[in-house]
């Protein structure tokens, strides 16, 4: 409703602000200097709104045609007509009034190309972390404010105009349109200046990151890499792989290709070197490298996959019954490993190339702080946690999340039983469909409306929780939850390994027999249809005790996660080993 109603408005600032910009030029053309100045204030606060509040509808409006540049040209071309028609300052006034705003555009025109010069040149090529690279040289930049102001900004200071020819028209003199004019041309010449001697300060230097990364990778010689080229969004697939990287015990380096990523990676002892260019990546030194493990299926793998004498390992970043999880590309890796027999079979079914003997199951190493059924308090509430997954690519699969068919419904029953609930969802809910993040709005206003926390940063406590952030993670959440409510998703097979009840939403109302053959996740899952008819039951017999499937859940848990012995580390760490030897 919120996000609707943010929409509406965004739409009636673009209207307003349009139809000022209209009614402006009118004004000019009839020489009318009150409704001028009207339409002056609509447009000024309208670009204010565009540029801050409704900066998503800014750029539906730029989409069209209808950007920033076009609408500062009818705004000056307004200035002087109104100068013509109310003013009529003769052949000479005339001609200043055209000239100056001109002018100012000559000049913004020339520095936006000197400006993504300047910008160019002194864009860092590399980012890093945990490396000491030494005394790097550094390209001169331009100060902060000429940077902002600098090319297509620069027209902004002609909205001087609009008050000057207001001003002009109501003494009958050209000159306040004349003075602000010279003043922003002035400003405007300045920028440029500023500009230039920043370019020509810089002639001939290029960063030195990338030879002190370069020079950093011929001295360590890192063994193993994880790779991760996704966006910021996506950071929580290597996330789950740094702490299992760094307790491998090998010479290692986090290699990440997109700078927003860099910035939200979570935080690590291990080094961190991302090169989001291309060429640059490609041409650093991997000689050294002989593991390289991928989190993610994407298109700037191969900058990494092409290095010969590398054993390319896809870890992914969760075993599931979704059809992602057996992903075709997946046999461009030399091995894919697996956490137990299930992903094998998995691979097998689906027989989309991955060979039987390419596949190595090594459990899921991150799982080690889960605590095992009857190993955690027992002085807290009865605590449910319902962690959807997100919406997927797919728009008619029912089974990538329960949020929008049944969301509302599970936590209303929750709240309504009197248990503790905590709410995590997905990183990217939302992100595919607007209806997914209003079901997580409604959700969020309901346990907010009990009394709940949004965007908890700890568990500690009784209330009802929602946690969006980094922290607490999804395992740490496991470790204070009594029963899960989740999806056909990884979050099921992980949450196995805590030995909990756990229940499975089947929005689409498949046969209980047919869902368990077709998701094996959910054999030993409580399976929950539409109008969550069983909530209540399930509630009962898990709040009691007696759980008729924890046996079911005993054997599920080798199957999905491999064996207790040796434990999932010591196995990750011995193929490590392997492929390092």
């Amino acid at each position: 409703m919120f996000s609707r109603v943010r929409s509406q408005q965004g739409v009636a600032a673009v209207g307003a602000t349009l139809l000022g910009y209209g009614v402006m030029v009118l004004a000019g053309v009839a020489g009318w200097v009150i409704p001028f100045a009207v339409a002056a204030l609509v447009v000024l606060a309208g670009e204010l709104a565009l540029a801050t509040r409704f900066a998503e509808t800014g750029v539906l409006l730029e989409k069209a045609a209808l950007g920033p540049v076009w609408r500062w040209l009818v705004r000056d071309l307004a200035v002087v007509l109104l100068i013509v028609s109310a003013v009529r300052p003769g052949v000479a006034g005339t001609v200043g009034a055209l000239l100056l705003p001109a002018a100012l555009w000559t000049v913004a025109v020339g520095t936006t190309a000197l400006h993504r010069i300047v910008e160019g040149r002194a864009a860092t090529p590399a980012f890093t972390r945990n490396i000491d690279l030494g005394a790097v040289r550094r390209v001169p930049v331009p100060p902060g404010w000429a940077d902002r102001l600098a090319g297509a900004q620069m027209p902004l200071l002609n909205f001087l105009l609009l008050p000057a020819a207001v001003v002009a028209a109501l003494v009958d003199r050209v000159s306040p349109v004349v003075v602000t004019g010279l003043v922003t041309l002035a400003a405007g010449l300045v920028t440029a200046a500023v500009l230039t001697l920043t370019f020509l300060r810089g002639r001939g230097r290029t960063p030195g990151v990338l030879p002190a990364v370069e020079a950093w990778m011929t001295r360590e010689r890192p063994e193993v890499a994880l790779y991760f080229a996704g966006p910021a969004k996506d950071v929580y697939q290597a996330n789950m792989w740094l702490a299992p990287v760094e307790a491998a015990g090998r010479r290692a380096v986090v290699l990440l290709r997109n700078e927003e990523a860099f910035r939200a990676l979570a935080d690590t002892r291990l080094p961190v070197i991302c090169v989001p260019a291309g060429v640059d990546f490609m041409n650093l030194d991997f000689s050294s490298l002989r593991v390289a493990l991928y989190a993610a299926n994407v298109g700037a793998n191969i900058h990494l996959l092409r290095e010969p004498g590398v054993t390319h390992v896809f870890v992914g970043h969760g075993d599931s019954d979704k059809q992602a999880s057996v992903n075709p590309y997946s046999k461009v890796y030399d091995e894919v490993w697996v956490a137990g027999p299930a992903g094998r079979e998995r691979y097998a079914r689906a027989d989309v190339g991955v060979l039987d003997q390419d596949i190595v199951e090594v459990g899921r190493p991150q799982l080690a702080g889960v605590h095992t059924f009857g190993s955690g308090a027992t002085d807290r509430p009865f605590t449910v946690l319902y962690a959807p997954t997100w919406e997927g690519w797919l728009d008619d699969d029912p089974y990538h999340t329960s949020l929008v068919a049944m969301g509302e419904r599970i936590v209303s029953g929750l709240l309504g039983a009197g248990v503790r609930v905590i709410y995590k969802p997905h990183p990217l809910t939302g992100t595919r469909w607007n209806k997914a993040k209003a079901a997580h709005d409604r959700i969020v206003a309901l346990i907010r409306g009990a009394g709940g926390v949004v965007d908890a940063t700890s568990l500690d406590g009784g209330a009802h929780l929602v946690v969006t952030g980094r922290v607490p993670a999804l395992f740490d959440c496991f470790n204070v939850t009594d029963l899960l409510v989740s999806d056909v998703s990884s979050v099921v097979s992980d949450f196995v390994q805590s030995q909990r009840p756990y229940v499975v939403a089947n929005p689409a109302g498949l046969p209980e027999d047919e869902f368990r053959r077709s998701f094996p996740t959910a054999r030993a899952a409580y399976l929950l249809s539409a109008d969550c008819g069983e909530l209540s039951k399930i509630l009962d017999v898990t709040r009691a005790g007696d759980d008729p499937m924890t046996e079911a859940r005993r054997e599920l848990k080798a199957y999905l996660l491999g064996p207790d012995e040796p434990n999932p580390m010591e196995r990750f760490r011995a193929e490590i080993d392997r492929l390092c030897a």
